[in-house]
This record gives structure tokens, sequence and C-alpha cells, in this order.
């Protein structure tokens, strides 16, 4: 039984120290492969980060001592003009006081004078901690050397934050460690940070927020400075500053953790008042080139921000589509005297388009402007009613589109009550002129026959069609908007270039291309979309050349060129009359939109407060002349070539008066219109045939020779007709009309609209046409 039992045991002990010997074997085999695992992540770590490392871009003393700002170009390769601000105070070392010094490492980089290669693992760890948890960016672990690599080499963009860009930015960081002192690295940063207002530099801020140099700043002062970088915009003293007083005191905290400063001098910094020493906000004043550009350049700053670039942080060379030469011809004919205006108070916005890429070309932000940089732009950011200028492209263009309207279509100019109200839509001369075709509708401007086209086509429909142009028409929109919508010279050129170049729109752009300090080159160059027929953009076209040649707009008409647009006037409200009784029967704003093959320009006119006057007697054709002065200069030197009929459009010769009688083949009482093709009418046997000839050698400006004679026939068309109505307009209890003159007074109304332009603090009704 012992040795039985002895065996046992013997047997036991010999399996535990197997079974141990094994656990301890696979333990080490465990840890073997878990650090050749971690040799190869170290590895494979290095291999990347040399591989990205060696294309990293060079950096130099030149770099690291300039502003961050971007450097704009034409597209011929002219430099043009740097962004930011023209009087830049560099500030060295030894001017650099030593509270600031400790204010920017207290709040940036607190291990700065530690950390041997521009890099703090210790924030680093921290930052891959903190994102993780947060499953996206919410820290960054930059000292300042990674910073000031960071402003002087690359892009600021989200899209550039990758992998690749990190490896390169740690790399050059290294460099500049090795290269350049802990006091050089400090003051090439204290030097390149960007302060709002086009400012770079802490001494520069100081002296344009406090009028002070560094060295006379406060604590509190020197704080604000301090924290500035981080956020400029959000930390603006003037614009926000709650939250500059809280960027301040995280500041002048951090400076009482790293023993830079006393409790006793953080109790009392912390009570100043944000605003104390704060010099009044000051504009920054442009020079005579800064005041020609200065519109076009406002809207580059902002389209590279939608872009994802910082054009103040990010060192870039951006290539523009301005021409310098038509920029500075716009300016001088808002500001000469060549076009006459009311008076000097009386404004005007423009844009000039190139059809076939969507550039913008030229843009003028108003006349008679002060020397203040990035002012308010009214080609852009003014977006007023357009009176009778929509109605080509919500109401007619969609009724080609759609419902296959020839040119002829008749429609009942005749009294009409907007659906759901009591409201009497009226024309300018308060005279129903009865049938009549689209064709002389819009050429006469005719207010009625717009909106029941409108109706017919379907208001969410006709929104529908514009918008792919660029234009927004409200969901709470009633039918009114047919006879004007808010847009701006930029939206409304941009939307009658689709015209221009048969039925393609090109979103307007004003880059063309970006280069990053790191050799990232985008290009902008944006694509057309199909927006409609090329039909129904050729018989809106050829509608419009009837405007210019017998319509409303005949001021406008330049000589020998092949040429259509619109006029557009609005009148004042109810409200704007009972504040300003005077300026009954007197236009509020008038707008010309007119394009060739080549250019679509779009202009504006009025003022940009109701106190300031009106634009009654020579001001009401100021936007068709500056029209025909602009467009005559474009054309110079430009090929002039007639839109040619494509296959799909018929031409037919009408009877006058009819919308589908063809007329016989020695008849001279016909009118020239147009059907898209499978819609025209089949002639009658002892009629001519149908006309389907090139008109490519037409004369100049002329769409059909004879002007429709058709008011005097009569059909069953009324306000009835069509999709169900909307209740257009039915908060307001009164209608007023609007006017659209040509040298021979003849003028064209319509009913209420809402004008929501910041000029007025009037809701009510106004009247576009």
């Amino acid at each position: 039984m012992s040795e039985n039992k002895n065996s046992s045991e013997r047997n036991t002990r010999s399996s535990k120290y197997h079974k141990n010997k094994k656990e301890k074997h696979l333990g080490w085999l465990v840890l073997k492969l878990i650090l050749l695992f971690v040799v190869v992540i170290i590895v494979s770590g290095v291999g990347l980060f040399a591989y990205y490392a060696k294309d990293a871009p060079s950096i130099s003393k030149a770099q690291l001592q300039s502003g961050g700002t971007s450097s704009l170009y034409t597209t011929d390769g002219k430099f043009l003009l740097s962004l930011g601000s023209e009087k830049r105070i560099y500030v060295d070392d030894k001017h650099i006081p030593q509270k600031l010094k400790d204010a920017v490492i207290s709040v940036e980089d607190k291990r700065f004078y530690s950390e041997g290669f521009g890099l703090d693992p210790v924030r680093i760890v921290g930052s891959v901690l903190v994102n993780a948890r947060a499953k996206g960016v919410a820290a960054g672990g930059s000292t300042i050397t990674q910073q000031l690599v960071k402003l002087s080499v690359f892009s600021t963009a989200m899209s550039q934050r990758t992998l690749k860009r990190k490896a390169q930015e740690a790399w050059l960081s290294m460099k500049v460690e090795r290269e350049f002192s802990k006091k050089q690295i400090l003051e090439f940063y204290i030097n390149k940070v960007y302060m709002n207002y086009g400012n770079y530099g802490m001494g520069t801020a100081a002296d344009f927020y406090y009028g002070k140099p560094l060295k006379d700043l406060n604590l509190a002062q020197t704080a604000l400075i301090a924290g500035m970088p981080n956020a400029p915009i959000s930390y603006d003293p003037y614009v926000y500053p709650k939250k500059a007083k809280y960027r301040r005191d995280i500041v002048l905290y951090s400076m009482l953790k790293n023993k830079k400063i006393s409790s006793a001098q953080y109790n009392a910094a912390v009570k100043v008042p944000i605003t104390e020493g704060l010099l009044s906000k000051k504009d920054k004043v442009n020079s005579n080139l800064r005041k020609v550009d200065d519109p076009y350049i406002k809207e580059v700053i902002n389209e590279v921000k939608e872009k994802g670039f910082n054009p103040y942080n990010d060192n870039l060379k951006i290539t523009i589509n301005i021409n310098q030469h038509i920029q500075q011809k716009l300016y001088d004919l808002a500001n000469n005297g060549e076009v006459p205006f009311t008076n000097d108070k009386m404004q005007i916005g423009a844009t000039i388009i190139d059809p076939n890429n969507g550039h913008v070309v030229a843009i003028l932000g108003g006349r008679k402007l002060p020397a203040v940089q990035l002012g308010l732009n009214r080609a852009v950011q003014t977006a007023r009613s357009t009176g009778s200028t929509i109605k080509p492209v919500l109401d007619y263009a969609p009724a080609i589109e759609y419902l296959k309207w020839s040119t002829s279509h008749i429609i009942n100019d005749s009294k009409y009550i907007y659906p759901g109200t009591k409201i009497q839509l009226y024309d300018w001369d308060n005279v129903y002129q009865g049938k009549m075709s689209i064709r002389r509708a819009l050429e006469q401007s005719r207010n009625v026959p717009a909106v029941k086209t409108l109706k017919k086509v379907g208001l969410a429909r006709a929104s529908l069609f514009v918008r792919k142009m660029g234009i927004n028409i409200p969901s709470d929109s009633g039918l009114s908007v047919g006879i004007g919508a808010n847009a701006s010279t930029l939206q409304m050129a941009s939307a009658y270039a689709a015209f221009a170049n048969n039925g393609r729109y090109y979103k307007p752009q004003f880059v063309s291309k970006i280069e990053t300090p790191d050799g990232i080159t985008r290009n902008y160059d944006s694509s057309s979309t199909k927006v409609m027929k090329e039909s129904t953009a050729y018989m809106i076209t050829d509608m419009l050349k009837g405007v210019l040649t017998r319509g409303l707009g005949t001021m406008a008409k330049c000589d020998n060129i092949y040429e259509a647009g619109k006029t557009g006037t609005v009148k004042y409200s109810d409200e704007d009359l009972v504040k300003f009784p005077s300026y009954a029967h007197t236009p509020k704003d008038s707008w010309f939109i007119g394009y060739t093959k080549a250019y679509s320009i779009g202009i504006w006119t009025g003022y940009d407060n109701l106190k300031d006057g009106t634009i009654s007697g020579i001001g009401e054709n100021s936007a068709q002349l500056f029209y025909k002065k602009m467009m005559t200069y474009l054309m110079k030197n430009k090929a002039n070539s007639n839109w040619k009929k494509p296959s799909t459009v018929v031409r037919c010769r009408i009877v006058n008066g009819t919308e589908r009688k063809v007329a016989p083949k020695h008849s001279k009482n016909y009118t020239w219109q147009l059907f898209v093709k499978g819609h025209a009418p089949a002639p009658d046997d002892n009629d001519e045939d149908v006309d389907n000839i090139d008109d490519s050698d037409d004369k100049v400006n002329t769409a059909d020779e004879d002007a429709d004679k058709d008011n005097d026939v009569k059909d069953d068309d009324n306000q009835t007709d069509g999709n169900k109505g909307d209740g257009d307009q039915g908060k307001n209890s009164s209608s007023s009309s609007n006017s659209d003159k040509n040298n021979s007074n003849a003028t064209d109304s319509s009913s209420t609209t809402t004008d929501t332009h910041s000029d007025s603090t009037s809701t009510s009704s106004s009247v576009n046409h």
C-alpha cells in the first residue's frame, strides 16, 4: 500500500513538473511573440516614418520668419497681391517681454525648453488617448516647434491632416530644433501667428488692438494677445468679448499653474475688463489697387475657406479667375461719371461671368466706396428682389422645358386675383391688354402672363428648375415670386449664363487653383451641368433678343452685337411709402441682366437705405446704360457670333394673333415663331411649309422682325387655369404696382412681393417687374 502511495505521489509531482515546464515554455513563447510584434511595429513605424520623411518639403529661415499669408496670382501667372497686413511689426527676441514668453509657453507648450527634438511624447500619448476616447480629433499634441513648422510649410485644411503629413511635420520639427535655438524658435512663433483682421505676429496685434508695443502691455492685455492664436476670430475682443475674456483667463490660470505669476497677480488680472485699453475698432484701409479689387478678393477669401483652407495661415499660392483689365473698367465705369446716377448715394452691384466655364471675370461691390478692406459687396451680399429679370428663368423657361410651349403660345393678359386671396395683380399701366404671345409678354414685361405661366408650370416644379442654376426659392413663396425673387447679381448672371451656353450651367468660380507650401495642387475648374434642353435655352435667348430691339430694354442695346437680355424694376412697398410718401411712382431698384456667347452680366442699381433717395429720373436707366457701355467694351476684341439654332427647334411663320396657324406663302401678316421639334403645327396644303432654316446669318439683334399684333384676339384664359392655386401673399392686405421703363416710357408692373433687404424694417408687400 505504501509503495503504491509513494508511486502515485511521484507520478503527480512529475505531472505537475511537466505541466509547469510546459506553461513556462508557452509563456516565454508568447512573450517572444509579443516582443517580436513590438519590434516589427517599431521597425515598420520607423521605416514608414523614414519613407514619408524623405519627401518632406524644405524649410528655411525665411519661411520661419515670414507671416502665414497667402499670395494671389492671375491665371496668366502674374502676382496680384498678398493677403494680410501691409504694416507687419516684427519683434526680435530682445524686445519680446518675458511675461509674453511665459504666457505663450504656459498655455501652448509648458515643456517647451525641455523638449529635445521639438516633440513632446507626454502630449502625444495624451492626445492619442483623448482622441481614441472621442473617436475623432478632440485634442492635439503639437509643440510650439511643430506649430511653427505647420504654419510655415503646411496647410491647416482638415483634408491635409494625414499620417504622411504628421510624419513630415515631426521630421521638420526635429530639423528646426537642430538648426535653431529655443530663443529663435519662440521668436519665429510669436511673429508668425495670425491675430485676425489681416494682422500677423503679436507685435502687430499689440499695435492694432492697443496702439502700443508689446513691452508696454499690462499682464491682462499680454494674456489676451498670447491666447488669441488658438482661434483668432472666435477670441476677437471686439466681436466676442465674453469668449475673449474666457480665453485670456485660461492663459492667466496656465501662468499661475506654471508658477510664472503669483495668486495676487492672477486675481488682479482676471478682474480687468476685456475692453480696458482696447482701441476703437479700426477698418483696414485700402490702397487704390485694393479698392478696385476689394470685392473680388473678399469672395476669393470666402471661397478658399469653403474649400477647407485658411488663406491667412496656410501660405497658399492661389490662382484666381479675375481679369484685371475688365475689373478696372468695371470700377472706372461706376465711378468716373460716364454712366449717370441720380446722386452719389445711389449704389450698384455687378457681376461678369464667362458662360463657357463659370469663371467670375470681374465683380463690382459698389461705387464711391470708402477705403475699407473687405467691405460690403453688393454684387453678392445683398440679395434684392430681382423684379422681372426672374421671368425668363422661373416662368417661361420651365414652360418651354416641361409644357413644350412655343414662343407663340397665347396667354391672356386679363384681370387676375391671386388664388386664395383678394389681391388683384396689375400691370404697370393698370390696363390689361388681352391675348398675346409669350414672346410679346416677355418683351413688354407683362406681369399677369408671367404669373399665369408660373401657375401652369407649378411653383414646386419651377423652383426645382431654378435651383439647378443656383437660385433658391423659399418654400413658403407664393406665385408673386414669378415677378420678383430675392437673388444677387452673381446668381442672376450665372443663371442667364446657362441660356448663353446652350442650357449648360457652371457654378460660378473665383478660384482656379490652390497650391500648398508642401507641393500639393488643387485645381478647381468645375464641370458643367445640363440644366435645360438646348431647345429651351435657344428659344428663351431668341425671345430675349426682342427685349433689346423692340421691348423695354432698347437703351441697353449694343451696336452690331449678338446679345439678349431682360430688364427688371422694383417699386416701394406700401409700408415704405408711409415713411416716404414722395417716393410714390418711383422705382426702388432697377436691374438689367444681359449676355452674349462670351459674357453674362448681372447689374443691380438702388440704395442701401430708404432715406438716401430714389432712382427716378436719370437713375432709372443707369442699369441699362451701364450694361451697354460694359458689354461694348467686353466685345470689342471678342468673336461676335450668333447662337446656332439646334435641330430640336423648328421655326415657323405664324399668322399674327394666332398660336399655331401657319401663314400662307405670300402673306405679310406673320411673325417668325419657334417650336420644340415634334410640337410644330402641320401646314395647310396651300400654305408654305414649316421653315426650319439655319438662321446663323440673321441680322444682329433681330429675333422676329415683325412685332406681334395679337392683343385684340380673345381667348378663354383666366386665373383659374392650371394647377390649383397657392395662397400667395395671403397675409398682405394690399398690392401696389411696379414699373419697368424704356426710353419710350413704356412701363410694366407687378403685384406685391416681400422685400427682405436689410435697408427696410418693413415686411410688407412691394411690387416688382
